[in-house]
């Protein structure tokens, strides 16, 4: 990767990081779909006006259809799986769970990307690093276990949308994409946010994480993220999930008080192992030189 591919990723890879201490901050005073909806009002504030600036708006009416399922699978469907499954599980975990988005990634693209057996090695120990963190840190928990199935269900979702980007909409202009896409969730869950309006007063620091999620998290990363896709291709956007938990599990232990784990530690570590393997690129043979024909 390039330079502006690596500070991309850097910028990504953080601010993806954050969300999920950001998310049990809020979810203690809001409803999981009023945050959902929020962050995608508040990014599509941000980024709308900066695609009108920059005369991109007329990319986002040809591609609506494009742009309408981009959302779902890349916001509205693991934005409300996360949020919901945050109820039940810590941000630490929510944030190893995830980093088997590279493994996903693998997988869909084994059609393409022939499985060696580096790479079958890589997701056999990726899954038996999510056996390990759901089987260990929830164990006998059946609320804990749903929430866990929801992340990973989120985490097969932002696979599918990687790829999605690359392939379908990687002509359309990164603030025409993100604005688009938070502008959609903010119409389709915005009803439902409302019948969740808050009947009790809300602190401080869950509108402040709100308003963080929806410029940062959302805003600011989708922007990075949809122009690190076209940068380096879908295989290396998913790897932001490498440091994603490291950031997560920061903020959970020391701003939440989470619990750090050995079978934590070793589930990452398994898993971190599994997306390395999984993603290395298939080594090309050379073709044998034909021999000379002697006159």
């Amino acid at each position: 990767m390039n330079r502006r591919a690596w500070l991309l990723f850097l910028l990504v890879s953080v601010l993806w990081g954050i969300p999920y201490f950001l998310i049990k901050v809020a979810i203690d005073d809001l409803s999981p779909v009023f945050v959902v909806a929020g962050r995608g009002l508040i990014a599509a504030l941000v980024l709308l006006p900066v695609a009108a600036a920059r005369g991109t708006l007329g990319a986002l009416r040809a591609r609506l259809g494009t742009v309408s399922v981009l959302a779902v699978v890349h916001i509205i469907g693991p934005f409300l799986l996360i949020t919901y499954g945050e109820v039940h599980i810590t941000s630490s975990l929510t944030g190893l769970l995830i980093a088997v988005e590279p493994v996903v990634i693998a997988l869909l693209l084994s059609r393409s990307e022939p499985l060696t057996r580096i790479r079958v090695a890589g997701l056999v120990l990726g899954f038996a690093g999510v056996a390990v963190l759901v089987g260990l840190d929830v164990s006998g928990d059946r609320l804990g276990l749903l929430g866990a199935g929801m992340v990973l269900l989120a985490a097969v979702s932002y696979g599918v949308a990687t790829i999605f980007v690359q392939r379908r909409a990687a002509d359309i202009p990164p603030e025409t994409l993100a604005g688009g896409t938070t502008a959609i969730t903010a119409v389709v869950l915005t009803p439902f946010a409302i019948l969740t309006w808050p009947t009790e007063p809300v602190h401080a620091n869950a509108w402040a994480a709100l308003a963080a999620l929806g410029v940062f998290c959302t805003a600011v990363a989708l922007l990075a993220f949809y122009a690190l896709v076209n940068e380096a291709g879908s295989n290396r956007a998913g790897l932001v999930t490498y440091v994603n938990p490291v950031v997560a599990v920061l903020l959970g232990v020391l701003l939440l008080n989470e619990s750090l784990r050995w079978s934590t530690v070793a589930g990452f570590a398994l898993v971190a192992a599994g997306c390395w393997l999984s993603t290395r690129p298939t080594p090309i043979r050379e073709q044998p030189a034909e021999p000379v024909p002697v006159a």
